[in-house]
């Protein structure tokens, strides 16, 4: 996964748990895609400051994920779905009952709520 990508991620998930500076200029970072220029000039501080607050942010997102796993649960997760939507696809395309069509089609718009 991109590592931007990712940090976004790890942000929605645990950036609450950032101070509210650090979250603020990752968001910006990352999300709104901000340069480190600007987002010193927004926050009246030095573009080595604004580098050092990502960087410490980063390390404490990663080292919440490598505790708690919220984001491999997650991603393992809507794997685990996709592979179930796929399996319910060929056992509806296979099956001519209409009763049991019906019923897959309620499972899979269940299952899709989920991803």
């Amino acid at each position: 996964m991109e590592k931007k990508v990712e940090i976004s991620m790890l942000c929605q998930i645990y950036g609450k748990l950032l101070t509210e500076k650090q979250y603020n200029i990752i968001d910006d970072y990352y999300n709104n895609d901000y340069t480190l220029s600007e987002i010193a000039e927004n926050n009246d501080i030095t573009r080595q400051a604004v580098r050092d607050i990502i960087k410490k942010g980063e390390k404490k997102l990663f080292e919440y994920e490598e505790k708690l796993l919220f984001m491999k649960r997650t991603l393992n997760q809507e794997e685990k779905i996709a592979q179930v939507l796929s399996e319910l696809t060929k056992i509806e395309e296979k099956s001519s009952d209409k009763q049991v069509a019906k019923i897959l089609d309620c499972i899979k718009k269940e299952l899709n709520c989920l991803v």
